[in-house]
């Protein structure tokens, strides 16, 4: 019933929440969300809630990037947040979404990795994110994307004497230069949605999630669901997702 009365509204270009089709639910970013995380932040967007933290380790270096740090990021879906998720090793959802949160900062070059190195080839730091999901009600790609940025914005790197490592003193910020906006697009029938609710997700055709940086170039996309996309229709998504980026970005 709910189903086709989404589909009723959106025949006559409407949602169900009376928000226009390339509108964002409130959205607020609440930095510094976790006390004792290097960097943290909130994300409320409508009902989804989502909590990103920051960690820094002493790691070894990878061997074809030896005087760099690196980038690990991973997503918990807790079973308090929607009725789907159950507890256990991460879903392919959950993949899903540490992969695509990692690759807009990865790919953006967000993170000067070569300034985390400590010796070269031998002890560089490890930048690890968490994306933690409170309340799940649609959108978490681009909530959970746009805490990641902000609670690497506010990031701090440990001091560290010898082998280790003092979390209540730090020797300066993370070096983020870029800020990655991810924004998804979701088409159900010939309409292009912004900032989805779980409802309307649920009967997607297609999305696609596009990460720009501050002059609008792509760094990375993801498409989701089964339905193909039309060439004309990956343009406009794009299009729209960078627009709609702008607004975002106003937020960290």
């Amino acid at each position: 019933m709910r189903t086709n009365y989404i589909f009723k509204l959106l025949e006559k270009g409407e949602r169900i929440d009376g928000r226009k089709l390339d509108e964002f639910r409130e959205i607020k970013v609440l930095p510094n969300a976790i006390e004792r995380a290097e960097g943290s932040s909130r994300v409320i967007m409508g009902k989804t809630d989502v909590i990103v933290g920051i960690k820094l380790e002493i790691g070894v270096p990878f061997p074809d990037m030896p005087n760099m740090g690196t980038l690990k990021t991973g997503a918990e879906f807790s079973p308090i947040a929607h009725k789907d998720f159950e507890p256990g090793p991460p879903s392919e959802d959950a993949t899903e979404l540490a992969r695509v949160v990692d690759r807009g900062i990865r790919e953006s070059d967000c993170i000067e990795l070569e300034k985390l190195c400590i010796t070269e080839k031998e002890k560089a730091w490890d930048v690890y994110v968490d994306v933690h999901i409170i309340n799940h009600d649609g959108n978490l790609i681009d909530a959970s994307s746009l805490a990641a940025v902000s609670a690497l914005l506010n990031a701090r790197i440990p001091k560290l004497e010898d082998k280790t490592v003092i979390r209540t003193e730090f020797t300066g910020k993370l070096p983020v230069v870029k800020k990655p906006i991810t924004v998804t697009i979701g088409k159900i029938m010939n309409n292009f949605l912004v900032d989805p609710t779980k409802d309307e997700e649920d009967i997607f055709d297609s999305r696609l999630s596009v990460a720009t940086i501050e002059d609008g170039k792509i760094c990375a996309m993801q498409k989701g669901n089964k339905t193909g996309l039309k060439e004309s229709d990956v343009e406009e998504m794009i299009k729209l997702s960078t627009k709609k980026a702008k607004e975002l970005r106003k937020l960290l």
